[in-house]
């Protein structure tokens, strides 16, 4: 990990896709201006927005956006500093830093979830060790996401393109789904005898109850931000390109009642907790599963790696039909 030498973080100008929108973002601006430093990584890009005391993390995966085990790692250091990157936030611009958002560079895409050819080879050569310890560093990160990190922050997950498996988990362990209407997310595991084994139950028994979760995880389908959205898994929906222009305009109408907001996110964690020995539990029965796939179940999975790669290399925004 290297250090940028001076960031500024305020932003000069933003172009939105929609007029109406070009008001909120001219409303939530101050003339702020600070330089802090920020961690630099591989597979992820840090901002800190001070006009709107938001901070922004965007996957950029090098290749096919998945969950790969360098993704995790720089995913974990980043939330280790968290607490100094926020107080260091707080003593230079005398204001807390209110929301954190966690979006993609991929085109079309937010995250096609989990390194299927990882688990692919553990499978033949029988790691188990390998896989277990990527599936815990998993669902270590979304749990440090349930929580907020443990900061007086409200988090957002910003949907612009396809989530699928690891990547529809992940944005399910923010307290918000902003997504815009052309994205599509669902579980495809079970296409080649798997279930989603971080975290999807535990996300989607708390948003809807265990019958439906059940029936959304069993039936592989991938469902449209639009369903989702009348579903209340999708808190708010975005015209297409007007992704970024939502998360603005939603801090710019909420940040008055961020405390409150606050407070109910806090109050829904307790009424409704999700434990790290939870997520850890059902690690250990994927992993299980994982080793129980036989390999009709093994060239299945091949053939949807195959089929993403070559979607991905010609259209990234076509992955979602993949399968």
């Amino acid at each position: 990990m290297t250090f940028h030498q001076t960031l500024d973080i305020t932003k000069a100008t933003r172009t939105f896709e929609q007029p109406e929108l070009q008001s909120t973002a001219a409303a939530v601006r101050t003339d702020i201006g600070a330089s802090i430093e920020l961690p630099a990584y591989d597979n992820i890009e840090l901002s800190i927005d001070a006009d709107v005391r938001t901070f922004w993390c965007h996957m950029n995966v090098p290749g096919k956006p998945i969950v790969t085990r360098d993704l995790l790692g720089d995913l974990r250091d980043m939330q280790d500093s968290m607490p100094a990157l926020f107080a260091e936030h707080n003593d230079v611009t005398g204001l807390p830093l209110s929301y954190f958002v966690f979006a993609s560079r991929a085109s079309g895409v937010y995250s096609l979830g989990g390194d299927l050819a990882f688990f692919a080879e553990s499978v033949r050569t029988g790691d188990r060790a390998s896989i277990h310890h990527y599936a815990t560093t998993c669902v270590d990160v979304v749990h440090q996401n349930i929580n907020a990190f443990n900061l007086p922050m409200i988090t957002m997950a910003l949907v612009q393109g396809d989530a699928l498996g690891g990547g529809f988990e992940t944005a399910l362990s923010f307290d918000l789904i902003i997504a815009e209407r052309s994205s599509k997310m669902g579980f495809p595991e079970i296409l080649f005898n798997l279930f989603p084994g971080m975290g999807a139950y535990s996300f989607l028994a708390r948003r809807l109850d265990a019958v439906r979760a059940e029936k959304m995880i069993m039936s592989g389908r991938i469902y449209t931000a639009e369903e989702l959205h009348e579903m209340g898994i999708v808190d708010v929906l975005a015209e297409d390109g007007c992704g970024e222009a939502a998360v603005y305009e939603y801090i710019q109408k909420n940040s008055a009642k961020h405390n409150a907001h606050r407070a109910i996110y806090q109050a829904r964690r307790r009424c409704n907790p999700i434990t790290r020995g939870e997520l850890r539990d059902i690690v250990d029965v994927w992993t299980d599963a994982v080793f129980r796939l036989s390999d009709a179940d093994i060239r299945k999975m091949s053939r949807l790696m195959a089929a993403q790669d070559r979607r991905f290399q010609k259209s990234p925004a076509a992955l979602a039909m993949v399968g």
